[in-house]
């Protein structure tokens, strides 16, 4: 669970969104999609999140003026977040309000998870959270970030970025990505696999992929690799080769490289190790403690190299993975003597 989690007191998960002047009205509904609306799909009795929307006015003008929030709590509601999201704003350059960065700040201090979506992270920085850390924003906005922070480690290039307690996001779509990043951070694979086809959304991108693609459409319009894609999941044990793919999709290699990296924004190699490694996290959960079998299963090979992939992927050994996420084993009853 993270910092500050309330599932172990038997309550929701509380996440405060902090709704300034001018905030990008989509990152706001990324937040309540992911963490304020019910999920019937996990079979759960009740929520695992909770959303309040907070602001330094009850009224708040959103970007270009679409609408006006009317009603929204104060930022008092900060107090008894776990995790506190900062959606971006377009005016980055623009000093946020004092009474927004102290929120931030406080929320920070106490323990709690902050979160930045898009060019939320100007706010984070402002405050002071991010100095010396590495962190991500939308790359448009990469040279003015720099100008204004160059004491924090920017990447520019990636989907987001995972520092434990402070978690920021690159361009607007990318805040899903970093949204189930988190549902799989707390919840495990499976639970976040779910929410993701509610969504209808990737399941899993990894944070160190590239924010945009050069070619977002593709030339050919019978070039979707969804085919193999979906050909290549359920082989996953089998030891495949990029060489395979691209036979498979009846392309060259260099053209295979090129469609993945159009439409996926990473290489044929890179997408499989991440599925392979989905899927032992998958095996993980659902109770295979034998390391071999699960290297086996989802083409890792060695135990060895499930270990290195797992904490490269997640941060944690796969036998804390599975005191984490893994399903609790029934105790059986020791016979009477």
């Amino acid at each position: 669970m993270p910092q500050g989690s309330s599932q172990a007191n038997g309550r929701p998960h509380r996440v405060a969104v902090i709704v300034d002047e001018g905030t990008n009205p989509f990152e706001v509904g990324v937040a309540t999609e992911l963490f304020g609306l019910p999920r019937p799909e996990l079979g759960l009795p009740g929520p695992l999140y909770e959303v309040t929307l907070c602001a330094p006015t009850p009224g708040v003008r959103m970007n270009h003026g679409f609408f006006t929030l009317s009603g929204v709590p104060g930022l008092d509601a900060v107090d008894e977040a776990d995790t506190l999201v900062v959606p971006g704003r377009p005016d980055n350059v623009v000093p946020r309000g004092a009474a927004v960065l102290d929120a931030i700040r406080r929320t920070h201090a106490r323990g709690a998870r902050v979160m930045s979506l898009c060019t939320g992270s100007f706010a984070l920085a402002e405050a002071g959270l991010l100095d010396g850390r590495r962190a991500t924003t939308h790359w448009l906005w990469a040279d003015a970030f720099r100008a204004l922070h160059p004491t924090v480690l920017l990447e520019p290039d990636v989907l987001f970025v995972d520092e434990g307690d402070l978690l920021t996001a690159a361009g607007s779509a990318a805040a899903l990505d970093l949204g189930l990043h988190i549902w799989r951070r707390d919840h495990g694979a499976e639970v976040a696999n779910a929410v993701s086809r509610r969504l209808v959304f990737a399941a899993h991108r990894d944070g160190g992929q590239r924010q945009f693609v050069e070619r977002p459409v593709p030339e050919v319009p019978d070039a979707s690799l969804a085919p193999l894609l979906a050909w290549a999941r359920e082989r996953l044990g089998e030891p495949l080769t990029v060489a395979e793919l691209a036979a498979r999709a009846a392309v060259s290699p260099a053209t295979l490289h090129r469609r993945f990296r159009a439409q996926l924004g990473t290489t044929p190699l890179a997408w499989l190790t991440g599925e392979r490694v989905a899927l032992a996290c998958r095996l993980i959960e659902r109770g295979e403690e034998r390391l071999d079998v699960v290297a086996a299963r989802s083409g890792l090979g060695t135990a060895a190299n499930l270990r290195a992939r797992v904490r490269h992927a997640t941060g944690l050994s796969p036998s804390a993975y599975r005191r984490r996420f893994g399903t609790p084993t029934p105790e059986v009853p020791r016979p009477r003597t």
